[in-house]
């Protein structure tokens, strides 16, 4: 019998997936625990409307990560900080103060988590650092310490 799993089931598959069981595992236990649904026209249908919904947000979600991608390549995002005698900062710039400040500058708006940077910034100085925007697509922005006032 085929059904369309509706949650994870170990040893036959994942949500959304198209399996062919045996009729006494599918009556006895996957029906009635509502692990799935019989894969008549109707439930074939919300399938295949499922995946093309799935499919075309994830090209959305691409197209909008390619476009800020080209937005902020090569940009130059400007902070100030507080430094000692010998140029040295107190404490450090972090990945959350660039994301404030493209978000600021640009209006970008990217999770301090996808800006990773090659060292710490602990002086004054040009540093670069890679937004990863979506699997696959980065952009490097240039970073410029200066000192505050």
């Amino acid at each position: 019998m085929k059904v369309i799993l509706t949650k994870d089931v170990q040893g036959s598959g994942k949500k959304g997936d198209l399996v062919n069981v045996s009729d006494g595992y599918a009556r006895n236990f996957l029906l009635p625990k509502g692990l799935a649904v019989e894969a008549n026209a109707q439930a074939m249908g919300e399938l295949k409307a499922k995946e093309a919904a799935a499919a075309h947000k994830a090209a959305v979600e691409k197209q909008a990560a390619l476009d800020l991608a080209a937005k902020l390549e090569g940009k130059t995002v400007k902070l100030t900080a507080k430094a000692g005698a010998n140029g040295k900062l107190f404490g450090s710039v972090t990945a959350k103060e660039i994301s404030e400040e493209l978000k600021k500058q640009f209006g970008a708006e990217i999770d301090k988590r996808k800006i990773s940077l090659d060292s710490d910034i602990k002086a004054f100085g040009s540093y670069t650092a890679v937004a990863k925007l979506h699997p696959g697509i980065t952009a490097s922005i240039y970073v410029v310490v200066g000192e505050a006032e």
